[in-house]
């Protein structure tokens, strides 16, 4: 389908935010705003939201892809993923402005972005939310990623012979290696912040995921130490197990691709994977 890219000046809290509006000639009453991880701009790693973007609108969505306040070419301070509420708000006004066909909006995001995404609704029950793709979503403390460490790192590391073979020339120092895997086991033991503690981004995380009766769809990447604390973080909470049984959810796996999904084929998953999930569940 043909579509067209323009810029929206989008004003939010007295600055103004640039965004990028791919626009179909006929666009379906869903659109998607592609919230970006952090620090990034609207362009992403290796032009990734570009192409997104670009493939979304061929697919006849409307897509919005911006640069948070202080960031990009965005005037104003720039905020951590958990102070963007009102970032997220503005963009989806100035969408359905741009295209007042557009009645419902799924929020894209990839990293942080993603927890940025359930965080806006957990903060305002934006009824306009019809739907979230959740890219690696991040959940990180220091004991997610130290048990990530030692399970996928670690075991990794000792059972490599280049790495016996460094050791035995010098090249890694022993002391340096054990006192590494020594610190990730006495972080893994910590317990993380409750569930229920109302000052963990996980729980209002969670608690989004709870309340919202939107569609999700979950994607991960199979090489990624964010993508596989957040499967081990999920794992080891009973509520949090629960929930990745749900129907509302739909979970897709990319078992070979890193954390940005930085080849044109592993780029081609994630897309096919979020049209047929918007074409199919959302549309």
């Amino acid at each position: 389908m043909k579509f067209t890219e323009e810029p929206l000046f989008i004003t939010c809290v007295g600055e103004q935010m640039l965004g990028i509006l791919a626009l179909p000639k006929v666009p379906v009453d869903v659109g998607v705003v592609l919230v970006v991880g952090g620090p990034q701009t609207r362009v992403g790693s290796h032009r990734q939201f570009v192409l997104l973007a670009r493939t979304f609108a061929q697919a006849g969505y409307a897509v919005l892809r911006f640069d948070y306040r202080g960031m990009g070419d965005s005037t104003g301070t720039q905020r951590t993923f958990d102070a963007v509420d009102e970032d997220v708000a503005a963009a989806i006004d100035a969408l359905q402005t741009a295209a007042p066909a557009i009645r419902r909006i799924v929020l894209w995001g990839l990293c942080d972005a993603a927890s940025a995404a359930l965080l806006y609704w957990h903060g305002t029950r934006d009824p306009r939310v019809a739907g979230f793709c959740l890219v690696n979503p991040w959940v990180r403390s220091a004991a997610t990623l130290a048990r990530t460490q030692v399970k996928h790192y670690y075991g990794q590391r000792f059972l490599s012979a280049d790495f016996w073979q460094k050791l035995l020339r010098g090249q890694v120092g022993v002391g340096k290696a054990i006192g590494g895997l020594m610190n990730s086991l006495r972080l893994s033991a910590k317990t993380p912040v409750a569930a229920g503690s109302e000052t963990s981004f996980q729980a209002k995380m969670l608690e989004a995921l709870q309340a919202c009766p939107a569609p999700m769809l979950v994607i991960l990447s199979g090489q990624d130490f964010v993508a596989r604390e957040f499967v081990e973080y999920a794992s080891a909470d009973p509520v949090w197990s629960s929930f990745m049984t749900q129907p509302k959810l739909t979970r897709h796996e990319i078992s070979d691709a890193d954390h940005t999904f930085s080849s044109a084929h592993w780029r081609s998953q994630v897309e096919q994977a979020t049209i047929h999930w918007l074409d199919q569940t959302v549309r």
